[in-house]
């Protein structure tokens, strides 16, 4: 009998209830991040439902981001290489906040350079605010030593989409390669 009751549990996985639990923030239900409607960096035209069918991991920054946006893309790019073949089930896309100097040309050479599979997103002034307000992303021009030579202040979080295209995770910033490639793993594991 003891034995049958160990086997019975064979199945479970680690967390309080028996069942796996998320290393972020599980914000499934969120009333926000539904809509996107950019441009990528070989000049298409891009909307969340591009990527159904797989899940999407969606950081919002610039290139001349001094640390947290390389810092996320270079964790990302780790993570990709660790899932193997299932890396073909995530996207990972990154939108410009700085549509005045990330050009398409700009953002290309960018993103890519940390994985040839990423895609980077931007719009105009325009569609780069209603981005950034559909995700409840944070964003502020601080000024530099010249007009040009600015920084901006933003949310440096990344979200997670399912295969639907629902929101379904909020990874903070700083967060190990091996807490993504868990949470990753596991929705995959549930489509």
């Amino acid at each position: 009998m003891a034995v049958l009751m160990a086997l019975s549990g064979c199945d479970r996985l680690p967390g309080a209830s028996g069942v796996a639990s998320f290393k972020s923030t599980d914000i499934t239900g969120a009333d926000y991040g539904k809509t996107l409607d950019l441009t990528d960096h070989t000049g298409t035209s891009r909307t969340l439902a591009d990527f159904r069918g797989k899940l999407v991991v969606l950081f919002f920054g610039f290139t001349q981001c001094p640390d947290v946006c390389p810092t996320t893309l270079a964790t990302m790019a780790d993570v990709m290489k660790q899932l193997g073949p299932d890396a073909d089930r995530v996207q990972v896309v990154f939108v410009t906040l700085d549509p005045e100097r990330d050009s398409q040309k700009v953002l290309s050479g960018y993103v890519t350079a940390f994985d040839p599979r990423f895609i980077g997103l931007y719009g105009d002034a325009d569609a780069t605010t209603r981005a950034a307000k559909e995700f409840k992303v944070f964003v502020q021009k601080s000024a530099g030593s010249s007009p040009s030579n600015y920084t901006l202040d933003h949310t440096a979080a990344t979200y997670v989409l399912d295969g639907q295209g629902r929101l379904r995770l909020y990874m903070r910033h700083g967060q190990s390669s091996a807490d993504i490639l868990s949470d990753l793993r596991l929705l995959l594991s549930r489509s």
